[in-house]
């Protein structure tokens, strides 16, 4: 499927058609994937397009076609983790930038900032995103990146992705968005005026929970062109096997994303009515404080959610020795539902102090909802808030 094809097909055809026409060997109608670690040459100036797999490869430009196409980008570069992505955005920067980014992101990326990037001479300004004022009294003459998680994790907080947009521009700095909590059936950054995105690929977008990856889509050549350097440079590229799982797993993301939705509106009308849950954080309640804007510019509420139950710690650990279907992992987005504590898991290697003020407490359960009948997942859920102690 060329460029011109992609802007006539729906979301759902560009899934399963795009990046799939690698080999017209044995016209194979699923993307094959090339093993190969280097390619040989036709002569010293020509070849068919790849020399080593590192700088490219069939099977991962495949990959990365489809997920340009779905978010509307110009390029894409399909890393080997969601945190390769995201440090290649990083490395558009130089020491004494500075970026601005919540102070409830996911806690793997506030760790590279707080942590690995801080050393290396790059300021961070972390603070409540949801109110686009909180960006703007942030911005600094050496501001050079507004860094948007929306919905965050794991409280699914918001933020109004024009107006961060409209402060980033008016003080120079470029705007980068984490779009996995969302995947771009749901939420199109791109469109509404983010420079890049970034995925975590091994979550919705490949959504078996059998695969690590990134990516990182670019609106303009510029940026693409800065962006591939780096990923080849650092050698930060997915392998081929790892592209063709995600490049598979893309090709149901709407279906599956319907399917998950249903369970996560379920789940979270029981949670809100429950008298052992004392908040639930889903931006698909009329209650959440952002429900109009998640509307605004939301195709759709997602199937993340948080809640917090009454009892603390020893509550926690009953639900989660006690519910059946739901598996205590970190990660999210595959077809089966996870549960986690954010205190000691996916938070943990940010500090107390940073977890209260982004209001991440021992209450606090995260929940991916899977694809599992609606009925199973709150009723096994449910069971285990009826027999809290």
């Amino acid at each position: 499927m060329d460029s011109s094809d992609r802007q006539q097909h729906s979301f759902e055809t560009r899934c399963v058609h795009t990046g799939v026409n690698k080999d017209s060997s044995y016209n194979s109608v699923i993307t094959p994937i090339y093993p190969s670690s280097t390619f040989y040459w036709d002569d010293l100036d020509t070849t068919k397009g790849y020399d080593y797999t590192r700088s490219g490869n069939p099977t991962r430009t495949g990959l990365e076609e489809n997920i340009a196409a779905l978010e509307g980008g110009v390029e894409c570069r399909a890393t080997s983790t969601g945190m390769s992505a995201i440090t290649t955005v990083l490395h558009l920067f130089q020491p004494g930038d500075h970026i601005i980014a919540g102070d409830d992101i996911y806690g793997g990326t506030y760790r590279l900032f707080a942590d690995i990037f801080t050393k290396m001479g790059i300021e961070f300004s972390f603070v409540k995103m949801g109110d686009a004022a909180n960006v703007q009294a942030a911005v600094k003459p050496n501001t050079k990146c507004v860094w948007i998680e929306t919905p965050s994790n794991p409280l699914l907080n918001l933020v109004d992705i024009e107006a961060v947009v409209a402060v980033a521009k008016e003080a120079g700095a470029i705007t980068v968005a984490d779009n996995t909590f969302l995947s771009p059936y749901l939420q199109r950054p791109l469109e509404m005026g983010v420079d890049i995105v970034v995925h975590s690929t091994t979550k919705y977008l490949n959504g078996h929970s059998d695969v690590v990856g990134g990516c990182v889509v670019s609106k303009s050549k510029e940026h693409a062109e800065r962006v591939a350097f780096t990923v080849n440079a650092l050698g930060l590229a997915c392998s081929p096997f790892d592209a063709w799982l995600v490049l598979r797993g893309i090709k149901t993301l709407g279906p599956r994303m319907e399917a998950h939705q249903r369970g996560a509106m379920a789940l979270a009308e029981m949670l809100d009515a429950h008298d052992a849950v004392e908040h639930v954080y889903f931006p698909g309640l009329p209650s959440h404080p952002q429900h109009e804007l998640a509307k605004k510019q939301q195709s759709g509420f997602g199937a993340m959610m948080s809640f917090d139950v009454k009892g603390g710690r020893p509550a926690a650990e009953h639900i989660f020795e006690t519910a059946k279907l739901y598996s205590l992992a970190e990660s999210l987005g595959g077809v089966e539902s996870l549960f986690e504590y954010p205190e000691s898991m996916s938070h943990a290697s940010m500090s107390l102090e940073a977890r209260r003020v982004a209001g991440i407490t021992e209450k606090t359960i995260r929940i991916s909802v899977g694809i599992e009948s609606p009925d199973d997942i709150v009723a096994d859920m449910k069971h285990a808030l009826d027999t809290i102690g």
